[in-house]
């Protein structure tokens, strides 16, 4: 494997180690990871959930904020190291399982809040970030082709009265997600906030009340 020159990033307080291989933190992401503080203090007892965890640096940050034990999936070995190192760096104890996160994500296990910040680069434009893995951003033709999958994980593995943080692209995007989650019986949109980089949607699963 092609090695790269390892950099580091303050993001939020921690120091985050990435190379070229992965994507690059990005600083207006630490409002997910605030968000998720923020959910983690008045949420069901459990451990917090990370899909396309990446380097590591938004869950990391989340439960330094809020601490929580925190399990983080991402699909790349290489990211994978980063997050080990990272979690270290930060001296948190962090289960990271590399492979399809619907598939190493045991059936059965629940998490209060789960954070995801899926690639959601349109295939057709990723041309225009030279600089990102195409792996880390190409989202597929609508950009929406892994957050489809986290939404499908969400709906299994979010607890009662749990939330989730899903990161995405254009506020577009975020709509298409709306009209996504209809499908789920459990889950409601229940905020989205957006920013000049991209938008962050909160979802909730509420079980109806017997009637």
């Amino acid at each position: 494997m092609t090695t790269a020159e390892a950099q580091f990033v303050d993001f939020g307080g921690l120091r985050v180690e990435y190379d070229a291989r992965v994507l690059t933190p990005r600083p207006w992401t630490a409002a997910q990871s605030r968000w998720a503080a923020e959910l983690i203090r008045t949420a069901p007892p459990g451990p917090v959930l990370e899909l396309c965890a990446g380097a590591g640096h938004i869950g990391l940050l989340a439960v330094t904020l809020a601490p929580r034990p925190l399990v983080c999936v991402d699909l790349d070995p290489v990211a994978c190291g980063f997050l080990r190192k990272n979690a270290a760096l930060a001296g948190i104890e962090v289960d990271v399982r590399q492979g399809p996160m619907d598939e190493v994500v045991a059936a059965g296990e629940e998490f209060p809040v789960i954070v995801a910040d899926p690639p959601w680069v349109r295939t057709e434009e990723v041309g225009t970030f030279p600089e990102d893995p195409v792996t880390a951003i190409d989202g597929g033709r609508d950009g929406l082709d892994l957050a489809r999958t986290c939404l499908a994980v969400i709906d299994r593995h979010l607890a009662i009265d749990g939330s989730a943080l899903l990161q995405v692209g254009p506020l577009d995007q975020a709509q298409r997600i709306r009209d996504l989650v209809e499908h789920y019986d459990e889950l409601d949109v229940v905020e989205v906030r957006d920013y000049e980089r991209g938008a962050l949607v909160r979802i909730d699963r509420v079980v109806p009340e017997a009637a």
